[in-house]
């Protein structure tokens, strides 16, 4: 029991001592620890200057997009259906196949209209042989009638009678060019130039001139129109641009990153729907590398105006209080200072600044957690870094307008997704 009692004794002992040097050596160990982790976990030392990136404010011109959705739609389509019927003979299309206009399609079985036309052809010269006759006659009692041989009646009749077959020559001609149309049809041919669907009958069936279906569905792919609808507030900004020359328009790829093809806007529709409050414009595009197909939705975008040497910043240093929007500008001793912005366009890459900043002058687009009026920091590059891609300016042919900076309502962007007002 005493050894016991002692081993006791010393085990709480030993626990007295160890809590005692706990507490004394604690608050060293954790300041220790604090700053071997402090880099890892929360950052340099508050007194030590914040690492940063930076990106200058460039001036440059800006174009300003009107989006919208729409849906490509073949210039013309037409459903090749047969005008007469009969058996068909032949087809002389592969289906998916670029046929000119006047291309034979199919071929019906004309024995049927041929018997026709050959008829009509016959009962012409048969009447011609008999105008031949009345002629002949008329000529000879128009003779007699000189010395009295013949009574002025015959020959009135006779009159009439080549009259009457003149006449009947006309008819058997319209008959023989309605036989020869009807004839004709048996070649069904290309109304349009297009590219053939699937074949919705096969050789040798009989088809009628009534049947609704038809043989095959023609589309005219080169030019291609697209349809898409913009909101009614664009539509004084859409008229004056058609006024003053085309509207040139984008269909873009599905993440919007590129142009699947570039046309013109050729009419906007003359009335606004009521029941969205949108006006539907129709493009135009060449289509010739067939990347856009009927029926496909595609995103697009109409260029209206081009914003001239504007100041533009990422939108990443775009900062908002209740004030206002605002940036941390560095300075020449490498602090920062905020300085009070106004925005005329914004989107997700980029934003156009009207007022508050100037070109060249550095922002920061990082580290804002730690930032104040003042504040040191340690910079990088934004392009360096990959934060910021270089920058694109548009095409000289595709840039409008003449406006430089003024506040606006519209979308600009440039190599990028649509800028959108703030």
């Amino acid at each position: 029991m005493m050894l016991k009692r002692r081993i006791t004794v010393l085990l709480i002992a030993g626990l007295v001592i160890a809590g005692v040097v706990a507490v004394y050596y604690m608050p060293q160990w954790q300041q220790t620890q604090a700053a071997s982790k402090g880099g890892r976990r929360g950052g340099p030392p508050a007194t030590d200057p914040v690492p940063v990136l930076v990106t200058a404010a460039r001036a440059t011109d800006v174009p300003v997009y009107l989006d919208g959705v729409g849906t490509a739609k073949a210039l013309n389509t037409v459903t090749v259906r047969s005008q007469v019927d009969g058996k068909i003979i032949n087809i002389s299309f592969t289906e998916g196949q670029d046929v000119p206009k006047g291309f034979v399609l199919a071929k019906i079985d004309p024995t049927t209209y041929q018997a026709q036309y050959d008829q009509a052809q016959a009962k012409k010269a048969q009447d011609e042989a008999q105008l031949a006759n009345a002629r002949l006659d008329l000529d000879r009692y128009t003779r007699l009638a000189v010395t009295n041989a013949v009574n002025k009646q015959q020959l009135d009749t006779q009159r009439a009678t080549v009259s009457q077959l003149e006449a009947q020559i006309k008819l058997d001609q319209a008959a023989i060019d309605n036989a020869r149309a009807i004839l004709g049809y048996t070649d069904v041919v290309a109304p349009i130039a297009g590219r053939t669907g699937i074949r919705l009958v096969d050789e040798g069936n009989l088809v009628r001139g009534a049947d609704a279906a038809g043989i095959v569905i023609l589309t005219q792919l080169r030019p291609i129109s697209v349809f898409f609808s913009l909101p009614q507030q664009n539509l004084p900004d859409l008229t004056k641009g058609m006024a003053e020359s085309q509207l040139p328009v984008e269909a873009l790829t599905p993440d919007g990153k590129s142009a699947l093809d570039t046309g013109k806007v050729v009419v906007i529709d003359n009335q606004v729907d009521q029941t969205t409050g949108t006006v539907k414009v129709k493009g135009e595009f060449p289509n010739a590398n067939l990347q856009l197909w009927p029926g496909q939705f595609v995103n697009v975008r109409v260029l209206i105006d081009t914003l001239r040497n504007v100041v533009v910043v990422p939108t990443a240093a775009i900062q908002r209080g209740p004030n206002g929007a605002f940036v941390y500008v560095l300075k020449d001793d490498n602090t920062v200072t905020v300085r009070r912005v106004t925005l005329t366009q914004q989107d997700d890459v980029r934003a156009v600044v009207g007022t508050g900043l100037q070109a060249g002058e550095r922002v920061i687009t990082t580290g804002f957690a730690r930032l104040t009026e003042g504040t040191p920091v340690t910079v990088s590059s934004a392009e360096d870094a990959g934060q910021v891609a270089p920058e694109v300016r548009p095409r000289p042919d595709g840039t409008r307008g003449t406006r430089a900076g003024e506040k606006g309502k519209r979308n600009p962007s440039a190599g990028a997704p649509p800028v959108r007002t703030p």
